[in-house]
């Protein structure tokens, strides 16, 4: 298992493109998926820095990667406020843009790239947890 821990501050993102990157080369995961992986995870650890903690308030988003014969698994963690964005509704791509609420494509994007995502409160922690299919 990998891990990384970033603070809510944007400014750090280039970190997490570099550890999901190497993660990728390590394990031999082809360009196209590794591409795919890295926008899925930046987009939710974007999420938790712009919005789980108050403004102005330093918080920290934890990252833990693994692989298995079946998977890629990111688990992302932040003791941020209470959220769920596994309820949060599907957004109706078919709709013009102007007509559409606004919020939620990231959401969307993370759910169109992996396989599974599920989300926990536990222990006063968000835990979201990523998965992706591969095949070796």
């Amino acid at each position: 298992m990998k891990h990384l821990t970033l603070p809510n501050n944007i400014e750090t993102i280039s970190q997490l493109n570099a550890f999901v990157d190497t993660l990728c080369e390590e394990w031999s995961i082809d360009m196209d998926l590794a591409m795919s992986l890295n926008l899925a995870i930046e987009e939710a650890v974007v999420n938790v820095m712009d919005y789980a903690y108050p403004e102005g308030t330093v918080g920290y988003v934890d990252i833990e990667a693994d692989i298995d014969d079946t998977y890629i698994t990111f688990v992302l963690s932040d003791s941020g406020m209470p959220f769920d964005p596994t309820q949060k509704e599907e957004v109706d791509t078919t709709l013009p843009a102007e007509q559409r609420k606004i919020g939620g494509l990231g959401i969307h994007l993370v759910r169109r790239i992996m396989d599974s995502v599920s989300y926990e409160y536990k222990d006063n922690k968000n835990i979201l947890t990523l998965r992706k299919k591969i095949s070796k």
